[in-house]
């Protein structure tokens, strides 16, 4: 068997978690990979995590430093970094919040806004050709799988599910 493809379930109603994970992990290396690909045709010098929080801002709006860095999974210090370098770029922007002088509001840069729109109609458009490549009744089950597989997670964050539109 391929190491690169998944174990495929023997249809016998056997457990079959194994070979969804791998799968799903295969699925998702190749979602990393477009997504590495298209931020990287930007050419705006932007890392995945940098890129991540201008996307938490575009979907978030302008927020406080310490909620980026818990939107993101990460301490204030490593966010701070990212801001800060981001801000350097003319990404985004970072304010001192007139009602708490200690807090810094960060918000996205009309630059930012191009970068997000930019990346996300380019992993759009690489997604959609490898989505072509299915026979119609593959991506309606596709949908409906994604569909369950997003439902499944009790703890998902909201902005996981929300879609990024950009005119």
């Amino acid at each position: 068997m391929d190491s690169a493809r998944p174990a495929r379930p023997d249809g016998d109603g056997g457990d079959d978690i194994e070979a969804v994970t791998t799968a799903l992990l295969a699925a998702s290396r190749l979602l990393v990979a477009i997504s590495a690909r298209s931020l990287g045709q930007a050419d705006a010098g932007v890392t995945l995590p940098q890129f991540r929080m201008l996307v938490s801002l575009s979907l978030q709006g302008p927020m406080k430093l310490a909620t980026l860095a818990d939107v993101l999974g990460v301490n204030p210090s490593t966010a701070l970094r990212m801001a800060e370098r981001l801000s350097l770029a003319n990404l985004l922007t970072r304010e001192t919040n007139p009602n708490n002088r200690r807090e810094i509001i960060l918000e996205l840069a009309p630059a930012g806004h191009r970068i997000v729109s930019e990346v996300t109609a380019r992993r759009h458009e690489e997604i959609g050709r490898v989505v072509a490549r299915l026979a119609p009744e593959q991506r309606t089950a596709l949908i409906s799988s994604l569909d369950a597989f997003v439902e499944a997670d009790d703890e998902l964050p909201a902005t996981v599910t929300q879609p990024i539109f950009f005119t």
